[in-house]
């Protein structure tokens, strides 16, 4: 099992973060069913304000720059949905260039070892 901490920001909207957690409350079920397809065991999204922190948990084989892609091809409502998604948010500052969800470093696990 692989373990995935990653970072991004909601745009300083009020409107725009209430209808990113409106659309978390009834999400599609074709981007579940795909986020399951690609690997992703568990998937979490906590939020502070507008920063969204995501705990991704997945098995060993798992890719994220390879099986992302495959999801967000994977069928037309989850393309729309990372469309819709993405409409929302922003990288968050020490994003690396290029990178929209940034990826944390683990720097402490009780009960487990680092990755």
């Amino acid at each position: 099992m692989k373990v995935y901490g990653l970072t991004i920001n909601l745009k300083d909207d009020p409107e725009i973060v209430r209808r990113y957690v409106e659309h978390h409350a009834a999400i599609w079920p074709e981007v579940e069913r795909s986020l399951r397809d690609i690997g992703i065991v568990r998937m979490m999204i906590f939020m502070l304000g507008r920063q969204l922190f995501m705990l991704m948990e997945t098995v060993d084989g798992f890719d994220a720059e390879r099986d992302f892609a495959r999801h967000e091809v994977s069928h037309p409502r989850v393309t729309e949905w990372q469309n819709l998604m993405a409409s929302f948010q922003e990288p968050v500052p020490g994003a690396k260039p290029g990178e929209w969800w940034a990826e944390m470093q683990l720097v402490y696990s009780l009960g487990g070892g680092r990755q």
